[in-house]
């Protein structure tokens, strides 16, 4: 009969299946504890944005600390941000991305603030070589997504790697006279006028570097700085030669004729040619214009003397880089032959 607890097999055995026993919460009451909130994603040791963290305070400067010695060029900003901050200083970090790109920036021993290397990436020789150049050089390492990458790069195909290049720290227009008087030459120095490119500012830095010049004087506005494109071409050059703003250039260049240099302007239609250029033995300013206008009419009219280098009619002018180490190479003659 239904429900007749005394029909055999109606009673249920102790310890069976359906025996009666605790709930779960009295079994594992321990394991349903919680455990408070999720923690910050940057006080997560190994969230990326906790060694993003990490990586910024490890080089933000202690207060009260000294600046860090050597070349004008070489010392750079640890402000942050995407404007402007100290005058002198641009505030905007350079991204570069791809392997070839980053190899090339590593052994150009470009300065770097960050390495941004891609989880689950495929290894070659060139990540071995930037793991070994950000072990020797001890420089910050963050493993990050694909994702982050994306949004880091701008979209650009970056390989799995990346790296940071800090702001890079101007020097004055008076700091490249004071760098010739403690060599003890005759100051020689570059000016650009309208130069854009900044892989053009990098090839006149590396010809800078190889013929003695002591330094590169570039507009303030509309004009190319100091870039990651122009650390790269200049191969190590921008480490070692001054790189100086101006707020006006054609004020800085007749503040250099009052020092006692002479302003000698590139163009293609020169009143000497470059190989009798003029005033080579005494301090020099050399001014290069952009490829396609040239020198600008106020710079022109601060020149004390338009040089022009002969080249075929079948090319009508040679970029800023070219030119300007044509020139220096001639400068560097004469003064050696003198």
């Amino acid at each position: 009969m239904a429900g007749n607890s005394s029909r055999r097999g109606a009673t249920r055995k102790a310890g069976s299946k359906k025996g009666a026993q605790m709930g779960s919460g009295g079994q594992r009451r321990q394991a349903l504890e919680g455990r408070g909130p999720t923690p910050k994603a940057t006080e997560r040791p190994y969230h990326p944005a906790a060694k993003r963290s990490a990586a910024a305070e490890r080089r933000t400067p202690v207060a009260g600390a000294r600046r860090p010695s050597g070349p004008p060029a070489a010392r750079t900003s640890r402000s942050a941000g995407g404007s402007r901050g100290t005058k002198g200083v641009s505030a905007t970090h350079e991204i570069v991305s791809g392997r070839n790109s980053v190899v090339e920036a590593l052994r150009a021993d470009i300065p770097v603030s960050t390495v941004y290397y891609a989880t689950r990436i495929e290894v070659d020789d060139r990540t071995r070589e930037i793991l070994a150049a950000v072990t020797n050089r001890g420089l910050p390492l963050l493993e990050v997504t694909k994702t982050e990458l994306d949004r880091l790069t701008d979209g650009s195909v970056h390989q799995g790697v990346a790296i940071q290049v800090p702001p890079y720290a101007y020097a004055e227009p008076d700091d490249l006279l004071d760098a010739a008087a403690e060599a003890g030459t005759a100051p020689l120095l570059v000016a650009l006028d309208g130069v854009t490119d900044p892989r053009n500012l990098g090839a006149v830095l590396r010809s800078a570097g190889a013929f003695g010049a002591h330094g590169v004087v570039v507009p303030e506005r509309r004009a190319a700085g100091v870039t990651a494109s122009a650390w790269k071409v200049s191969a190590g050059a921008a480490a070692r030669v001054p790189v100086a703003r101006a707020t006006n250039l054609t004020r800085t260049l007749e503040a250099y004729r009052q020092a006692g240099c002479f302003v000698v302007g590139l163009d293609g239609g020169g009143d000497t040619d470059i190989s009798a250029l003029p005033f080579a033995g005494d301090g020099l300013v050399l001014v290069v214009g952009s490829e396609g206008k040239g020198l600008s009419r106020l710079v022109r009219e601060h020149c004390d003397a338009i040089a022009s280098i002969p080249i075929t009619s079948a090319v009508e002018s040679l970029n800023a880089g070219v030119a300007a180490g044509i020139a220096l190479y001639e400068v560097s003659r004469q003064r050696r032959t003198d």
